[in-house]
């Protein structure tokens, strides 16, 4: 693991998920819902803290820590092999105009990688930065948010479905975060 993903106990951490080749796999809701879910898993069993997130076309962004008695990078570790085999699942099974299309980047991101058996999903690493202070922790929240206003999916943070800017807003949410 390099340095610029080390991940230490104790803290919470503003992290990138970056899929492979930056492929737009998100542009489906069964995709963007196998997410979802596995990060509500996550919290459920696993441990992770959750305090804002979006998740993009090719993408997802967390403010995220681990309970005392969890570990951030395992958790990470284990959300990215569990949402890599059942992505492949979903795109193998649901009908999909970009089906060999993205197979075949998936699995070329994961042939000569002794890790992987035979599609390679997300990125190596998190790019994890540590929230150090309140104003670092309000930018990153601000940005996070606003990626799909930027994107211009929504006019509004709180009218795009896979964020927390919408229990920010006072809506009920997707993940269940816990507030800063």
């Amino acid at each position: 693991m390099g340095i610029r993903n080390k991940i230490s106990p104790g803290y919470a951490y503003y992290l990138t998920l970056t899929v492979e080749e930056w492929i737009d796999i998100f542009s489906r809701p069964v995709y963007r819902h196998i997410i979802v879910d596995s990060l509500n898993y996550c919290i459920l069993n696993k441990g992770l803290e959750v305090y804002c997130w979006c998740l993009m076309s090719n993408h997802l962004h967390l403010i995220a820590s681990a309970k005392e008695e969890g570990n951030l990078s395992d958790i990470l570790r284990d959300f990215k092999k569990f949402t890599s085999k059942a992505l492949i699942k979903a795109i193998k099974e649901v009908p999909e105009s970009r089906r060999d299309w993205m197979l075949n980047l998936f699995w070329y991101a994961g042939k000569n990688d002794k890790k992987i058996k035979y599609f390679k999903v997300w990125q190596d690493g998190n790019d994890a930065k540590e929230i150090h202070s309140t104003s670092f922790l309000d930018e990153k929240m601000d940005y996070i948010h606003n990626n799909p206003v930027k994107a211009e999916l929504v006019a509004n943070p709180a009218e795009y479905l896979y964020s927390s800017a919408r229990d920010y807003s006072g809506e009920k949410g997707l993940v269940e975060i816990e507030f800063v």
